[in-house]
């Protein structure tokens, strides 16, 4: 971060949200890497202040949800959207519900997501939303009443052409289909304004395996263009949700063998590897909410370790894939000492600013979450297409579009590293600034030509 205007931007910001750690961390990593480029747009960018503008949301909106469990005893959460840019399209990025949920991280994961939407090449803008309510342990009539009253202030924010919400952490199907119901009955109209719908109303094929299946796809397309494969490699996968289980997935049909899937409770290592039957299992007692561990008692060959990471297992390739900041510094140290050649990020900011330097500097190479893990938000604007023409497409098709949409990230960020001279230290691709500047000329030139708005 050498240019005037760049640091000038970051010492404002840092002032402006001091106490919001996640955001800071997400805005430093996109900071440190724009220097070639404002260089080459300084004049157009400090004349239309886009620094300043893209790093302040468009709008936040913070509101209270009351609801009733099941005794009738009320309780009430904070429900938020951060409608952060809307320069190349409504604002487009998932919903959280859960415990950790804070303006801080939202507002790292809708700044994420501004860039993550405009490596697509789609027309999306970028936000997040969510509430400090944990689903878990609730019934699903608590977390109907929950969303019903999370969706009656939220529905006056958002629609197909303004804000299209998805899925997060803490919400899935069944969230989802609360919420588009209650929309529908306050708004009286049946339109897409939520994706990661059920196929009966509305949802696309493929959008379950999207981000697991997205994020392997760019793991392919970054070991061919070093002359290599998946086949045969040792992998480590962190997480065992819906990310982790498709990217296995992909990860056994491209002939990788896969050692370790996670939860918040420790991970399992599988030497043997995890085959698709296994990972059925896997899919089988995560639907009833049971811990990772539920694995070593019907496969005993398999190790549980509790209350660690699996990043010290010796590996070829590392996909995080649980949640932000869960792979540090020593956790990098120990994959390299390992010998690890890839580390592609399935969750949002799995690897904190230490990791991806580490990584870097040793020859890894490594893929940042807003190019690889965008799998996700891409299907999802499929399904908006989808609704808008009132058809449905096969997974075929809709996969193989995802395909496409994932081998375009990694070429626009390829190029882009390549265009500017952008290498790490070791000599390979800077992924990493390569995918920032892409998603980040985009967003600037679309603010440039509307004006100052």
């Amino acid at each position: 971060m050498q240019n005037e205007y760049v640091k000038r931007i970051w010492t404002e910001v840092q002032q402006k949200n001091a106490n919001e750690p996640e955001f800071l961390q997400a805005v430093e990593e996109v900071l440190t890497t724009l220097d070639p480029v404002v260089a080459k747009m300084q004049k157009q960018l400090e004349g239309a202040a886009v620094l300043e503008r893209m790093v302040e949301p468009e709008r936040v909106i913070m509101f209270r949800v009351p609801w009733t469990d099941d005794k009738g005893k009320p309780h009430v959460n904070r429900g938020y959207r951060v409608q952060f840019n809307s320069a190349i399209g409504p604002y487009k990025g998932g919903l959280r519900f859960s415990p950790e949920v804070n303006l801080s991280v939202l507002k790292f994961l809708g700044f994420e997501q501004v860039l993550k939407n405009s490596l697509t090449t789609l027309p999306m803008g970028g936000g997040k939303g969510g509430s400090d309510f944990d689903p878990h342990g609730k019934s699903d009539a608590e977390v109907m009443r929950f969303c019903q009253s999370f969706m009656t202030e939220l529905q006056r924010h958002i629609g197909p052409d303004t804000d299209v919400p998805a899925g997060d952490k803490g919400v899935g199907g069944r969230e989802v289909a609360y919420l588009f119901g209650q929309y529908k009955r306050l708004r009286n109209e049946f339109t897409g304004v939520l994706t990661g719908k059920g196929l009966q109303f509305g949802g696309s094929l493929a959008r379950t395996e999207a981000t697991g299946y997205g994020l392997i796809y760019f793991a392919r397309e970054m070991l061919a263009k070093e002359g290599d494969t998946l086949k045969g490699k040792v992998c480590s996968v962190s997480g065992d949700g819906n990310v982790a289980q498709y990217a296995v997935e992909k990860l056994i049909q491209f002939g990788a063998k896969v050692v370790t899937m996670s939860d918040s409770s420790g991970f399992i290592y599988d030497a043997d590897g995890i085959d698709q039957k296994k990972l059925d299992y896997v899919k089988k007692f995560r639907e009833a909410h049971k811990r990772i561990d539920e694995y070593v008692k019907k496969y005993p060959k398999a190790k549980f370790t509790p209350k660690a990471k699996p990043w010290g297992i010796k590996v070829d390739c590392a996909f995080p894939c649980a949640t932000q900041n869960e792979l540090v510094g020593s956790d990098a140290d120990a994959l390299i000492k390992n010998g690890v050649k890839l580390v592609a990020e399935g969750a949002n900011m799995p690897s904190t600013i230490e990791a991806t330097k580490k990584f870097q500097d040793a020859g890894v190479l490594f893929a940042p979450g807003k190019a690889s893990n965008a799998g996700g938000v891409s299907v999802s604007g499929l399904e908006m297409s989808q609704n808008s023409e009132r058809l449905s497409w096969s997974f075929e098709e809709v996969d193989g579009r995802l395909d496409g949409i994932m081998k375009n990230i990694h070429d626009n960020a390829f190029n882009t590293a390549k265009k500017f001279g952008l290498k790490t230290k070791a000599g390979k691709t800077d992924y990493v600034a390569g995918a920032n500047i892409a998603g980040f000329v985009k967003v600037a030139e679309a603010m440039i030509a509307q004006g100052l708005v």
